[in-house]
Order: structure tokens, then sequence, then C-alpha cells
């Protein structure tokens, strides 16, 4: 039977030779479909919804036939979006940042975002040159984890834990009063008077406002914070151990106290193991309290008696925050700060103060 009409044109199967990875304009001539089709559908594109679902579905699996992989960088450059965020950090450890850079993640992969993470190590070197090589990869915003802003801000920024007010920038904080009136009064509750304190490092965003706060909430319950029962956290290690060397440190002056408002969990597992090492228990003789509730706090022997600052809903709150300014919220329209609540974690290691 002679043949009537113009048979449909069959795709060109064509490979890029010596391995080269498969272009897009490579993949449409193996589909027989032009590169604006692929692109619409691969970029799932308001414009691609006219396009049947059949057809979706061979580029679909040609892209996987063929192990296409587009090319981000050159897209971003064509649009102007990169779909990535910077994050700063002092350090990466099992603590505050950590669990910080897990809300963080939790609300950018939600929204189909990637994150680059810079620890800055408190060096001054570091915060300097580390924003502009996270600007240099062409991150579309910062969010900055306990760090000072050492920058002129030119993109959207929103510092967790931050304090200082600058154009540009929205500071996700902790309601430290309340956090204060938390921590004070359930070791006042318990009848202690003689509390001792360990301080954070000068150079963390929360320590002077924390010991700011604690002291006017023990004021307020008429006792003080004596300067001979304080000590302050030295170097800038992640570990325990500065909360040890601390409580070594005060056990040394010979000061009788009974319980310890520790700047953060980690500390206050460090100075446990110091009080333990001279004899004394957590809490029958001391009792301890620390700040943030860290995974490791309910876990600890005994379980550490927290202030629980959600680090969690912090960096997803400071991501999501981010997140909106970059739809388009105009800076001006950008909340300063961003207040969250704390709450307490009674666990096991305060108790009512024993007899003296």
């Amino acid at each position: 039977m002679p043949k009537t009409g113009k048979e449909p044109t069959k795709p060109k199967h064509t490979q890029p030779p010596n391995g080269d990875p498969v272009s897009l304009k490579d993949l449409a001539l193996h589909l027989g479909l032009s590169p604006t089709t692929l692109s619409l559908v691969l970029n799932d594109s308001p414009q691609a919804v006219s396009i049947p679902a059949e057809t979706k579905k061979r580029i679909f699996d040609g892209a996987r036939e063929l192990n296409y992989r587009p090319n981000y960088l050159a897209r971003s450059l064509r649009v102007q979006k990169t779909n990535t965020i910077g994050v700063l950090v002092p350090e990466l450890s099992d603590g505050y940042s950590a669990m910080v850079l897990n809300g963080v993640e939790s609300a950018l992969s939600t929204a189909e975002y990637f994150y680059l993470t810079a620890s800055h190590l408190h060096r001054d070197d570091l915060l300097e040159r580390l924003p502009r090589v996270l600007v240099e990869r062409q991150v579309e915003g910062i969010i900055a984890v306990d760090t000072p802003i050492r920058f002129q801000p030119a993109l959207p920024i929103v510092n967790v834990s931050g304090h200082e007010e600058m154009d540009g920038v929205t500071n996700v904080v902790l309601n430290h009063q309340h956090a204060a009136e938390l921590a004070v009064g359930h070791l006042y509750n318990l009848g202690h008077r003689q509390i001792a304190a360990i301080k954070g490092q000068d150079f963390s965003s929360d320590t002077a406002i924390r010991w700011e706060t604690m002291n006017e909430a023990a004021r307020k319950r008429g006792i003080s914070l004596d300067p001979k029962l304080t000590v302050q956290l030295l170097g800038d290690s992640p570990s325990p151990e500065i909360g040890y060397s601390a409580m070594r440190s005060l056990l040394a002056r010979g000061e009788r106290f009974t319980a310890v408002l520790a700047f953060n969990d980690i500390s206050a597992i460090g100075a446990i193991r110091a009080l333990e090492e001279m004899g004394l228990r957590v809490p029958a003789d001391v009792s301890v309290l620390g700040f943030d509730d860290i995974y490791a706090a309910a876990f600890h022997n005994p379980a550490l008696t927290t202030i629980r600052q959600p680090l969690f809903e912090m960096g997803n709150l400071a991501a999501r925050t981010l997140l909106k300014r970059l739809g388009g919220e105009p800076n001006g329209d950008a909340p300063k700060t961003v207040s969250v609540e704390p709450t307490i974690v009674v666990r096991q290691s305060t108790s009512r103060v024993s007899a003296l």
C-alpha cells in the first residue's frame, strides 16, 4: 500500500562524544523537542501547564536515560537566582550551633534552598573575610548565628542571638528577661540564696544581656550574685572542659554556695564533673542549672535542669524570615527584632537547698 501523508519525524538518538555532560540542547535533539519546551518542564515553570502529561513524561524519562544534569550556574546567572543561603556560625559542635542549624536546614529544604556554612572561630580576620566569600559565591542572603556583623550588609541578613540594630538586619532573640526570671526564680523558690554564677565568654552575643537580666532578677528577690561567687568562661572550646576549669577555679576560692547558674548546658556539664571530683553531690549538696536544653542535657547524669532556649525553632524562624524577605518584602517592612520565649525544664540537677 502506498504511503500517504508525511511520517512523523523520529527523534535522533545522540550521545555527546567522550563522555561529556549532556546539555539541554543534546537532550532536546534526542527527544525531538525544542530546548524551550524542555526548559519549561524541567524548571517546573508555570507555562508548562499547557504541555501534555505524556510529553512531560518523555522529557523526564529522557533526562534519566541520558543522565542529564542541569547547569545550575548558567541558570543562576541567567535568572539572577541561586536558591542558596550563606550561614555564618562560630563553630560546629554538638551544642548550640548544631541545633540552630537543624532548624535552618528544615526550613530551607522545604523551600528547596541550599545553604553554605562557614565557621569564623571568633577570629576577626574570618569575621571580615567570610561574608565576602559567601557573597562571591552568589548567596542570596545570610543567616548569622551568635555572630557579630563586622561587614556592611549588602544582602538581607537575619542574625540569631544578634543584639545590634543595623539597617537590613533582623535579629532573632530570646526574651532574656523572662529566662532570667525562670532561672533565678526556680533556685530562689527552692530556698537557694548563695548562688554562684558562670558567665559566658566576652565574645558571645548573649553574655552581657544574660548577665544583666540574671542580676536584675536576683535584685528583685533581695539577693545578689556575689562577685566572689562569679567566674567567667575562658577560651573558645565548645567542650565541657571550659566549664570544668571555671568551676575548679571557683572551688579554689573556698567560698560557700548552694547552687550554680551556668551560662549554658555545656559549661554546666563540665561544672558538675568538677563538683563531683571535690566530693560534692549534685543536687544534694549543690544544685546546677544550665541554659539552652541541648540534646545531651536530658541524658546527662544527673539529667540537667535548664532554661530551654528553642534553638531549632529559632533557626527555623530565622530561615523563614529570610525567605520572606527574599520573596519581596521591602527592607523597610522587615522586622528589626523577632523575639521567642524560653521555658524551664526541671530535671534532676536541682533540688531544695540542704540545711546549712
